[in-house]
């Protein structure tokens, strides 16, 4: 396993902002009160010359800091595993199970681990089942000439569920999932990017594209029977987070997207979501979180096919012997983007 480093200046900013999404990633400890804290812990803030940081609770600890009573750091990775089994539970489940069932079967409250849930996905339990019996739609629909059979046995009730579900998130009916996105708008445009030129295009619901080296053509190949319309100005804003995401990662915004692939690709992706920036992870480590411990070379293919560069984070994916491995955007931007999240230099 490589060893992780610390960008100290990064740390403190996010320390400063207390932001949720470095948990997990770095324990500030202070010297004047003994005490280690995660990022978004809501007490007064020290002064800088009073912390130091470690990578986990557990270097803390062995420095001699105690945890804070009030933020409670060393919860953060047992809610961490916590998530990661409820979503097992779900993923393996025929119907949906109870808030109150999940909650129980990983050892939580319910209130409790609907936020904690939520707050590490961006989605509730009961959303996130809604969404997996969508995707099931979605492939049984491909498999399918009856439409009717593919939504029962994705697990809904009845044809007016699914399509009420469908409206909501697909933004199309299921008979034009089936026909290559037939209806769906798609606003799109090639920018300059640090990395070279990059495709960016987005439906109603976020970025469906973000690749290197691509334009109109590649999407008409991707979305066949879907309306494209270059961009006239109002992606300029998801343009600009986007350019973030690559130079500046720290302090990129949270950007929707839209993407859809099987059931394998859309559950690596999700994996692909959760490594922390700066961090890195071995394609079997992403093989062993989806279940699938043996499915190295299909975690492999299902990084290769990722359509979100960047925001699906499949450049922090690695070769268990710590060398890179492929990318899809070239070597070159993978050592470039983990460089710019402070990954181990050894890497890059």
């Amino acid at each position: 396993m490589l060893m992780r480093t610390i960008d100290a200046d990064a740390a403190w900013a996010a320390f400063e902002r207390r932001d949720r999404n470095w948990d997990g990633r770095v324990i500030g400890a202070v010297r004047t009160t003994g005490i280690y804290c995660k990022p978004s812990c809501p007490a007064r803030r020290p002064k800088r010359e009073h912390v130091e940081f470690f990578l986990d609770a557990a270097g803390a600890k062995a420095a001699g800091y105690r945890s804070c009573m009030r933020c409670k750091p060393d919860e953060v990775g047992r809610e961490a595993l916590a998530v990661t089994n409820a979503v097992k539970l779900i993923e393996q489940a025929e119907e949906a199970i109870s808030l109150s069932d999940l909650a129980e079967a990983v050892g939580y409250a319910p209130h409790h681990f609907q936020r904690v849930f939520t707050r590490a996905l961006g989605v509730s339990p009961a959303g996130y089942w809604r969404g997996l019996r969508a995707k099931r739609a979605a492939e049984a629909l491909e498999e399918s000439d009856q439409v009717t059979e593919a939504i029962y046995e994705a697990g809904y009730s009845g044809p007016s569920r699914f399509y009420a579900d469908a409206k909501e998130r697909l933004g199309m009916t299921p008979s034009a999932w089936r026909d290559g996105g037939r209806g769906e708008t798609i606003h799109w445009t090639v920018v300059d990017s640090a990395l070279g030129p990059l495709l960016v295009a987005k439906t109603p619901k976020g970025i469906c594209r973000l690749t290197f080296e691509e334009d109109e053509s590649a999407l008409r190949r991707n979305f066949p029977n879907a309306n494209l319309v270059a961009d006239d100005g109002s992606m300029a804003e998801l343009i600009e987070g986007v350019l973030t995401a690559i130079d500046h990662p720290q302090s990129a915004p949270e950007l929707p997207i839209d993407v859809r692939g099987t059931a394998f690709q859309e559950a690596v992706w999700r994996e692909l979501r959760k490594i922390p920036l700066g961090q890195t992870r071995s394609y079997a480590d992403i093989a062993r979180a989806v279940g699938q411990p043996g499915a190295m070379r299909a975690v492999g293919t299902a990084n290769g096919s990722n359509p979100v560069a960047v925001l699906v984070p499949c450049h922090r994916v690695i070769r268990s012997d710590g060398s890179l491995g492929g990318y899809a955007g070239g070597l070159d931007r993978k050592r470039k983007l983990l460089k710019a999240e402070g990954a181990d230099p050894l890497l890059i």
